[in-house]
């Protein structure tokens, strides 16, 4: 392949590493795989050209390509709409579900705001199957501009590409970001070398240029192809070869040179193209219309196509992105009003009533309540469409072009609250100042300081959040009591969250203000019942509180997520399902841990809740680290790791540093510990402290070194964080009796036993035993051990039995009982060799080698060779599922999970699903790796080295 010598269209000299990169990623897609690539770089540094060249090097493909337009990032799923529209012809080959919403998505049914998953689920089965026949690729432009929606399926797609012969490339511009396309394969497009910039000037200009004028316009343009190729162009900049150089910004000076050349064609001309760059479809029908009805003819297409501006066609394409926006803004706004104006008369009210509602909205000379009335409506549609910042987008709009004061604080306040919950935390700000502004009467005033304390916790998640909540619900509460109430739930979350950092209401404030205010209506509602309950825990103590909280744990495994309310959901998921550590373990109930973890993840895939299935998934491997299935715990975190990438949230660690410390991989171990605390610290979660402290101790007791398990121990247990005290004081409890230090000890078993004796679930009178045990220096002692194995063996926290085992074994073999510890120490060294718990694995296998006893080597033979993902794929596959509903259930493609079951095969040594049954027999270590009420597939243990 020969690299382009002199490009003056884009500037392609010496890009032998882009290009190279580009091979590949068709090269790849060609044989057959899924390729990803995202070209970075400033405006006019060649992201285009490189594109342009990538569609003419993939021979055999069928492409599609989209580019991002700065003016329709309003309109959800826009950009992802104009990518698959070649490809709709196969809509009915998807699954319903995903049909649906696909369908509701793009806006050619109504429905129920379809879910992200599914929505990213038949984008992706639409584009396999287009990749079917021959290699497809999809080239998208200025991803940066492109709606929200579409950028979440796509990076969801990009993430998920591995056996489809697809090759996906994005043109992202710095230094704009997108938290989608994180950790994606990207390549940074740099400026040309000297050399080049130096020929590709010459090549552009006409005129002799002095060598210092042109050494200057190298130095300045930095290698940028665009500015080489433009800048000389301004005729006010360059005279008899002079050129002065301006002082704004690179893309700024190339604007002014496309608007200087906008400005001298024809008037038509420029109001042709004016029209054209306020319409970011480019669809030609709609602005020969629009044209139509400003009285241009068709004539004023021809000077602006001959100045290389824009190429008129079946759609409308300019030149370069900032062609448009240098016409669009730096246009006098009366004629883009015009624009706007003619274009809404030009767009059919029934067939895109929406994009009609925004040009109007864009025309309007003053405030317009016929408008503001159509933006509502659109906002109520783009929410139906899963477009949760478009619908934002449409109320702030309406807000600003309502006359009526009352009613522009009504609308701003709906606007502000709709931007907080679509993460748009500056317009957001913006909306509440314009409500401010307004005569608010007190229940609005009341509102505005909820959401602005809302704002403030979504943004720092800081201490000052609580304060700011509870105040805000004692303003409500004379005026809303189930908003009041609402709000203090709010108000006890932040509080929980901020945990032993927050300088503001702490949890004793916030449950003295739920006593003192509003009562509970009758029946209560789901957020009663947990306000109440937790009100109860704070100031009634933990033994006084049980009850109450098993009352509200009982109704939320009663009553399914889909039969409460809107508000009752929100809190149905934050309080009781999909919290890192939430009531369950706090009362030491296993089995409603085991029934809420996995209908968590259930309920949310079904639902495809794109905000809260990383956490329910969390939430499940907290529960599968507890059950000793490490390997599946792992799975499910990285599952909700990409989630979260996919989609920008934030990954939660809580349940990564504790499998970590159970793992024992010590440098791993401290450094996410270390990294968490520093985080956290910043931020003021408190909670996410106690955790890290928890993880530090549970790891040094793994190891041995119980002193340093004594400190950390004792930093986790000085606030009473919720769901990781009682656990925290275990360790506090084995560390200080191993470190000489029972006064500590005693102190932590007095909290302990409050707890347990209270609960009394096998769990807790387990874990209570045991740690009576290892205070008491009696004959109570080997009865207590006994107890303890007793009661954890009926439960399903294995980590703890094996736990209890050891510490028994440990003890006998000091009893000089050594027959009797090895029947103790054996189990525990079995058991925590297959979890993968290689610190107390090693505590026991020393204790085993004492008695005289060598142990076993455990081996489990090629399963341990599979991925997490291969083991999940796999189990599924021994139940019975077809491709297509394990990708379905796994929101991959149907070719990627026959590619994968192709590893799983050879890794097995069997060429048939049938064989997968003897293989994944329940007499070989299988772990659940489902989410439904039934028996879920297994996957087995990896007791050797793990494998990425």
């Amino acid at each position: 392949m020969g690299v382009p010598a002199i490009d003056t269209q884009g500037g392609l000299l010496s890009r032998r590493r882009e290009l190279a990169a580009l091979e590949q990623v068709l090269a790849t897609a060609r044989a057959g795989s899924g390729a990803i690539l995202v070209l970075r770089g400033e405006a006019g540094i060649g992201k285009t050209a490189l594109l342009d060249y990538a569609a003419d090097r993939a021979v055999g493909f069928r492409t599609a390509g989209v580019a991002g337009i700065e003016s329709e990032m309003e309109f959800p799923f826009a950009g992802l709409h104009r990518l698959c529209a070649p490809m709709l012809g196969r809509l009915q080959e998807l699954p319903e579900p995903q049909r649906d919403a696909l369908s509701v998505a793009f806006g050619f049914r109504e429905g129920e705001a379809p879910n992200r998953f599914l929505v990213g689920q038949a984008a992706l089965n639409l584009l396999a199957g287009a990749a079917e026949g021959q290699p497809l690729a999809c080239l998208v432009d200025d991803a940066q501009w492109l709606d929200e929606g579409s950028m979440q399926v796509l990076s969801f797609v990009a993430r998920r590409l591995m056996a489809e012969p697809i090759a996906l490339i994005f043109t992202l511009r710095e230094p704009e970001d997108h938290l989608a396309l994180a950790g994606l394969p990207e390549l940074i497009v740099e400026g040309l070398s000297e050399p080049d910039a130096r020929a590709l000037l010459t090549a552009a200009v006409r005129v002799p240029l002095d060598p210092v004028v042109r050494d200057r316009i190298v130095a300045e343009a930095h290698g940028n192809p665009m500015a080489l190729l433009q800048l000389p162009r301004a005729p006010a900049e360059l005279a008899g070869g002079f050129w002065l150089p301006g002082r704004c910004p690179l893309a700024s000076r190339i604007e002014s040179v496309f608007y200087q050349q906008f400005r001298s064609l024809p008037q038509d001309s420029r109001r042709l193209l004016l029209t054209a760059a306020a319409e970011p479809t480019g669809d030609a029908g709609l602005l020969w219309r629009a044209a139509g009805l400003q009285e241009i003819s068709v004539d004023a297409a021809a000077p602006a196509e001959a100045a290389g501006l824009v190429e008129f066609g079946t759609r409308v394409r300019f030149h370069h992105p900032l062609v448009r926006s240098a016409i669009y803004r730096r246009t006098p706004a009366p004629d883009r009003r015009a624009a706007h104006r003619a274009l809404a008369e030009a767009t059919d009210p029934h067939l895109d009533p929406d994009r009609r509602a925004w040009h109007r909205a864009h025309a309007a000379t003053q405030p317009d309540e016929g408008v503001a009335v159509e933006l509502e409506r659109s906002a109520g549609r783009a929410q139906g469409r899963g477009g949760a910042a478009a619908a934002a987008s449409f109320l702030r709009r309406a807000a600003e072009v309502t006359p009526d004061p009352a009613h522009r604080v009504t609308r701003a306040l709906a606007a502000a609250q709709a931007q907080i919950e679509a993460g748009g935390a500056d317009q957001a700000c913006t909306m509440l100042a314009a409500a401010e502004a307004g005569p608010l009467d007190d229940l609005q005033r009341a509102r505005l300081e909820r959401l602005r304390a809302r704002l403030v916790f979504s943004r720092l998640r800081g201490s000052d959040a609580p304060r700011l909540l509870l105040d805000a619900a004692h303003r409500l509460a004379p005026l809303d009591t189930a908003l009041a109430r609402d709000t203090l739930l709010e108000a006890f979350g932040a509080a929980i969250f901020t945990g032993r950092l927050s300088t503001g209401a702490g949890q004793r404030e916030v449950a003295e203000a739920v006593r003192a205010g509003p009562p509970s209506p009758t029946p209560p509602r789901m957020v009663d019942v947990l306000l109440d309950s937790m009100t109860s825990l704070v100031i009634d103590g933990y033994p006084a509180s049980v009850d109450a909280l098993r009352r509200a744990l009982r109704l939320v495994r009663q009553e399914p997520a889909s039969d409460a309310t809107d508000a009752d959901k929100r809190w149905l998921w934050l309080a009781s399902r999909v919290t890192p550590e939430p009531l369950a373990p706090e009362l030491w109930d296993d089995e409603a841990w085991h029934e809420l973890a996995t209908g968590a993840v259930s309920t949310a895939r079904e639902a495809g809740a794109l905000a809260v299935l990383p956490m329910a998934l969390t939430y499940q491997a907290a529960f599968c680290v507890h059950a000793g299935n490490f390997d599946t715990a792992e799975a499910l975190i990285d599952e909700a790791t990409a989630i979260s990438e996919a989609t920008g949230g934030v990954p939660m660690m809580y349940t990564s540093l504790v499998l970590a410390a159970w793992r024992a991989q010590e440098s791993h171990a401290l450094d996410l510990i270390e990294a968490t605390v520093n985080e956290v610290c910043a931020r003021g979660e408190g909670r996410s402290l106690a955790v890290a402290e928890y993880a530090t101790a549970l790891l040094y007791n793994g190891l041995g070194r119980y002193d340093a398990a004594l400190a950390a121990a004792t930093r986790a247990c000085e606030f009473e964080d919720l769901g990781f005290y009682g656990w925290a004081l275990i360790e506090l409890i084995e560390a200080a009796a191993r470190s000489g230090q029972p006064e500590a000890g005693s102190a932590a078993l007095d909290k302990l036993t409050e707890r347990t004796h209270a609960s009394k679930t096998e769990w807790a009178l387990g874990v209570d035993a045991c740690s009576r045990a290892l205070m008491s220096d009696d004959q109570a002692v080997d009865t207590l051990y006994q107890e303890a194995i007793e009661h954890l063996g009926r439960c399903r926290i294995a980590v703890h039995l094996a736990r209890a085992r050891l510490l028994y074994g440990e003890w006998l073999r000091r009893q000089n009982r050594r027959r009797e510890s090895r029947a103790q120490l054996r189990p525990a060294y079995e058991a925590f060799h297959r979890f993968g718990a290689d610190g107390f694995a090693e505590r026991a296998r020393k204790e085993l080698l004492a008695t005289g006893e060598t142990p076993r080597t455990q081996t489990t033979g090629n399963l341990a060779q599979l991925t997490s993902q291969e083991a999940q794929i796999a189990g599924l596959a021994k139940d019975g599922h077809t491709n297509q509903e394990i990708a379905a259930q796994l929101f991959l493609s149907p070719r990627t999970v026959e590619w994968h079951l192709g590893n799983v095969f050879t890794k097995l040594g069997v060429s048939s699903r049938r064989h997968l049954r003897s293989e994944l027999s329940p007499a070989k270590p299988t772990t659940p790796i489902t989410s439904s009420g039934r028996s879920g597939p297994k996957t087995p243990h990896k007791t050797a080295e793990r494998k990425a």
